[in-house]
């Protein structure tokens, strides 16, 4: 497995282990080095701190290891953060599925990737992609697009290196950094974000960011549906909805009680070194 350029390959390591804890089995030395291609002696030594640190268990009778309840803790914090953005944001999401009759999506960016947590499918949509815990790339969708254009330039090449070639879902996804930019500055400029059949075929999302307590955006709101009843001359009808509900939830997450936007210390897509 090949490690990132600005990674600590010892962080790495312990971390492929806690992952292949997270199957659930209760694994040995010698079978977790064989999954995450570490030496015994290696894995020995990291699992041993990781028992320490309390996100591995070693069982008294077998010698084996699984997750240990640290991991617990931090997943229940993370739980309760999400479930606060969920109530907020979920009666605003049916309000939207109930103007347009499309499914109403919000969702989180985590590293390259955009996860749904929560969705209220349309009354007139077919089923798709975006339902609840799925995980797909960011560069692909409206949402991610939308979160990712208030990154500037140095936190985006941590993500995408700059000469590196992005996945191709659809025959409409960007797959070069430099196309990326140019998308996330257009977004910048407009505060929106579109996916025209970017990540499937004939689907099409308009997205926009929901700020946080920090001028930054913690989620993104979007309407998905055929790309007929997307992309068309009513898309600010679907934008303006959007930024309506997106506004409201953001304030209540204290977006607006600071002076200006903070944005990565500048507004996004900015001429000064910022990337949209």
């Amino acid at each position: 497995m090949s490690a990132r350029r600005d990674s600590v390959q010892s962080v790495e390591r312990a971390f492929d282990l806690v992952e292949a804890l997270a199957d659930g089995d209760e694994l040995g030395v010698t079978e977790l080095a064989e999954r995450t291609g570490l030496v015994p002696s290696t894995a020995h030594r990291l699992l041993a701190t990781l028992a320490k640190r309390g996100y591995a268990t070693r069982s008294s009778t077998s010698g084996g290891y699984v997750l240990g309840y640290k991991v617990v803790e931090l997943a229940s914090a993370l739980e309760n953060s999400l479930a606060r953005l969920r109530d907020l944001a979920r009666p605003h999401l049916e309000s939207i599925q109930q103007a347009t009759g499309e499914s109403a999506n919000l969702t989180i960016l985590d590293g390259d990737t955009v996860v749904y947590v929560d969705s209220v499918q349309g009354s007139r949509s077919m089923r798709m992609f975006t339902t609840v815990g799925a995980a797909v790339l960011a560069h692909t969708t409206a949402s991610g697009k939308a979160m990712l254009a208030y990154r500037d330039r140095d936190s985006l090449t941590q993500l995408y290196s700059e000469d590196g070639e992005l996945a191709r879902l659809t025959p409409r996804t960007l797959t070069t950094v430099k196309a990326l930019r140019k998308d996330l500055e257009r977004t910048a400029r407009r505060g929106y974000a579109i996916d025209n059949e970017e990540h499937e075929e004939g689907v099409s999302c308009v997205a926009v960011p929901i700020l946080d307590n920090t001028d930054r955006p913690c989620a993104a709101m979007s309407i998905s549906a055929p790309t007929a009843r997307i992309v068309h001359d009513d898309t600010g009808e679907l934008v303006k909805l959007l930024r309506q509900h997106a506004t409201e939830i953001s304030a209540a997450l204290g977006h607006g009680a600071g002076e200006g936007a903070k944005r990565d210390g500048g507004a996004p897509g900015g001429s000064s070194g910022k990337s949209g």
